[in-house]
């Protein structure tokens, strides 16, 4: 306790006690000034007399007689009752907020002690927050740490969400947060070099915490990397992306289809003979409405020769693609770039030759209900 103490009191703000001091050092200079040319007292015993009439407590050994000493005396008295009780009431209220704010970040470290598989955000700014959304729409339990306090007004803190308005670096705070019980660590701020510093000091007590960081700039991508994230989100790349995917929808069809693995490559070539790339493939669950997605983004020819000679130099890698295709019973989408609507309808009538083709650019919920039905086997 005598610790915390001292701690609180060496941080009283400073502009608060700076004013105190100047006032009383101005009203001693007034005190000693006067106490020689009214009181027409020494300089010793000028400032004998300031100091005892300031603190109110008159010994009566110098005693004013005229209208100006009186005067004088008691405006020195009552500046230094005034004064002295504005210095004490700044330094209790500034007191009693820190041994407040000590008591209030003790219980949010026992509630977050309490908590078990959380997240923590760093960073509360327009990335933390779309994270903090998703994560609270699945119900996981969330710490939110920044050094802005007005990010935390539209927060609710509740048994699952504990915000922390304090620097993540602060005290090693961070470090010790990134625990066992952490699930992943994400690093959200807009500044590329607090993003590494706290990166950095995660990982250097915590060499098994999942660390996700963005990074501003598409240059810091790879000095994050080097710092320990596990992975590192550029929102330029990520804008571009979805500007790319935007710009390309006249030009993109969703097939879906019911093949075995072996027609993986004759497929292939067809969608390659017409200059169209696959983006990727969606394989879908019986019944289930979100697909496993997978990123391709392929357009030569050998790259899908290269595929084929993997899995068939490849045994286990070949029987999980056969497990996928038989938990989904064969049914997959395929997201294909092409030139026109012409060269799609020439695509399909090749395709329809080795496979069977359920339907185009259906939507998830769509899929879901014909591979729900029992009569698909």
């Amino acid at each position: 306790m005598r610790k915390i103490t001292i701690r609180i009191l060496t941080k009283l703000p400073t502009r608060y006690v700076t004013t105190g001091l100047i006032l009383i050092i101005g009203l001693f200079i007034y005190g000693i000034v006067g106490s020689y040319f009214i009181m027409n007292l020494n300089l010793l015993d000028s400032i004998y007399y300031s100091i005892i009439t300031m603190a109110t407590v008159g010994y009566g050994d110098y005693t004013p007689h005229t209208g100006i000493q009186k005067i004088f005396a008691t405006t020195l008295a009552l500046s230094g009752v005034a004064l002295l009780a504005y210095v004490f009431n700044v330094m209790l209220t500034s007191f009693q907020e820190k041994m407040s704010a000590y008591s209030k970040g003790a219980r949010k470290m026992k509630k977050i002690s309490d908590l078990e598989d959380y997240y923590i955000i760093c960073g509360f700014g327009r990335v933390g927050k779309v994270v903090f959304d998703e994560l609270t729409k699945r119900n996981q339990n969330i710490i939110v740490i920044d050094k802005d306090e007005e990010v935390f007004e539209n927060i609710e803190e509740t048994d699952s969400v504990v915000t922390i308005h304090r620097d993540a670096i602060e005290d090693n705070l961070i470090a010790k947060l990134a625990g066992k019980k952490c699930n992943s660590v994400i690093v959200s701020t807009g500044d590329d070099v607090n993003n590494l510093f706290i990166v950095l000091t995660i990982r250097e007590s915590n060499s098994d915490a999942w660390i996700i960081t963005r990074a501003s700039r598409i240059e810091n991508i790879s000095r994050l990397k080097k710092a320990g994230a596990n992975k590192v989100v550029c929102p330029e790349i990520i804008g571009g992306q979805d500007m790319f995917f935007e710009s390309t929808k006249p030009h993109l069809l969703r097939i879906t289809v019911k093949h075995t693995p072996n027609e993986l490559y004759d497929e292939f070539k067809i969608i390659n003979k017409y200059g169209c790339s696959l983006e990727n493939i969606d394989y879908h669950i019986p019944g289930v409405e979100t697909p496993l997605t997978r990123d391709i983004g392929v357009t030569k020819l050998a790259d899908g020769k290269c595929y084929q000679n993997y899995l068939e130099t490849h045994d286990d890698q070949k029987q999980a693609l056969k497990n996928l295709y038989k938990a989904t019973h064969n049914i997959h989408s395929h997201l294909i770039l092409g030139p026109d609507k012409k060269t799609f309808e020439k695509l399909i009538t090749d395709l329809k030759e080795i496979e069977e083709i359920i339907g185009i650019n259906l939507t998830n919920e769509e899929i879901a209900k014909i591979t729900g039905k029992e009569d698909l086997d």
